[in-house]
Parts: C-alpha cells; sequence; structure tokens
C-alpha cells in the first residue's frame, strides 16, 4: 500500500540507450515504475518516458523504492520480443544491495518459495506450502561498519524476491520500509538495479545496460 503523501522525486529523465526500437531509464528510487490506483499516484516512470517517447509501452517494472535500470519497447513488435525475453528468463539483471550485518560466505544461492501475505498486501512472504519458486544467486561485496554489500542475481521475478530473500537470510536490505524497521533512518532504499543483459528485437544481439550505483 502506497501512502497519500506520495511524493516522488522530480528528477529529470534519465536516458540510458534509446534506438528505434528500446528506451533504457535509469528510474530513480521513490518513483513508481505505473501508475498506482487515484489520481495522486498518477505521476510514474512510464507516463514520464511517455512525455518525451510517445510509443513508450511497458516491459517489466521496479519497485518504487528501487532505483536502476528499465527498459521499454518503442514499437509493438518489441514490446512481443522482449516480453516473451522476461517470461522464459532469458534476460540476466544484477542488482547491487547494502544489507544488515556481516554475511558469511563468499557466494551463495537461495531457494526460497514465495507468495503474497494476503492479509498484508502488497508484502510477500516464504511459504513452502503455496509458493511459487523463487532463486536468487548472491555474492558478497564489502563489509564496513556492520553492513555488507551485495551483488544479487534473481533467476526468477517473483514480486519482492530479493527483499523478502535478503531478509529470510537475516539480512534486510537497509532503508527497506516493508521487510526492515529502519526506513527512517535512511535516504531510500539501498537496492539499485544495476545491470540488464537482453537480446536486442531488431536482429537477436545480446546487449547490456547499466546504471552506476549510488551509493
Amino acid at each position: 500500500m502506497i501512502s497519500s503523501d506520495y511524493s516522488p522525486p522530480s528528477d529529470p529523465l534519465d536516458v540510458i540507450h534509446e534506438d528505434s526500437e528500446l528506451l533504457l531509464v535509469n528510474k530513480p528510487a521513490g518513483l513508481l515504475s505505473v501508475p498506482g490506483k487515484g489520481p495522486h499516484l498518477a505521476d510514474c516512470l512510464i507516463s514520464r518516458a511517455q512525455q518525451v517517447f510517445p510509443t513508450a509501452l511497458l516491459v517489466h517494472r521496479l519497485d518504487r523504492d528501487t532505483s536502476g535500470v528499465m527498459v521499454f519497447a518503442l514499437t509493438k513488435s518489441a514490446q512481443r520480443h522482449l516480453g516473451l525475453q522476461f517470461e522464459r528468463r532469458h534476460t540476466k539483471k544484477t542488482y547491487m544491495a547494502l544489507v544488515h550485518g556481516e554475511v558469511q560466505g563468499k557466494t551463495g544461492e537461495i531457494h526460497l518459495p514465495m507468495v503474497v501475505d494476503w492479509p498484508n498486501r502488497p508484502l510477500q512472504h516464504v511459504n513452502f506450502e503455496h509458493g511459487k519458486q523463487a532463486v536468487t544467486q548472491w555474492r558478497r561485496g564489502a563489509v564496513k561498519d556492520g553492513t555488507t554489500r551485495m551483488r544479487l542475481s534473481p533467476h526468477t521475478g517473483r514480486s519482492h524476491q530479493l527483499r523478502v530473500h535478503m531478509q529470510a537470510m537475516g539480512h534486510p536490505i537497509l532503508g527497506d520500509p516493508f521487510y526492515s524497521d529502519d526506513a527512517d533512518l535512511y535516504p531510500r532504499m539501498m537496492l539499485h538495479a544495476e545491470s540488464l543483459k537482453l537480446r536486442h528485437p531488431q536482429g537477436g544481439r545480446a546487449v547490456e545496460f547499466k546504471a552506476k550505483v549510488p551509493f
């Protein structure tokens, strides 16, 4: 649930790449990917993108509090092509996060099925009976002052997957308003979509797009 005091950042549209088929944008934290319910939630990344690129079409989403690389299609055929890549898990997404505590080990893989927590939606939770498969690979980065930098690669695309998996691992993401209790201590949630690899709809060549980590 998004409160009525939604006040997204006014950052100008940060275009990473654009051609005849694709538009890649660096989404700021605090901005919805698509409109919410009600006129107060109308401001979002796709509406801002369409002001500059009127044919921009939705392919995927990032959580409001996550920043980083988002791709839009600029033609219907590109939207279908990209949609199938996401559906078939042919894309590769890499995120950077800062989490609570000192993570043990250098790398790992989390297999914890997830489902919406209906009494508390839009929260999600781990559920071995009703949850859908959710897999995240992780690699530990620098450890400093009781926090750890983590590179996260989701193999599945469940809602809030990285946030729930980090919480379940005992290392919630700093500033997460849903799954950590320290949102007031940080200016934003420390989760950023750093890179996205996909096949270009025109010709099928492999391409990668990146957005600099802001924390």
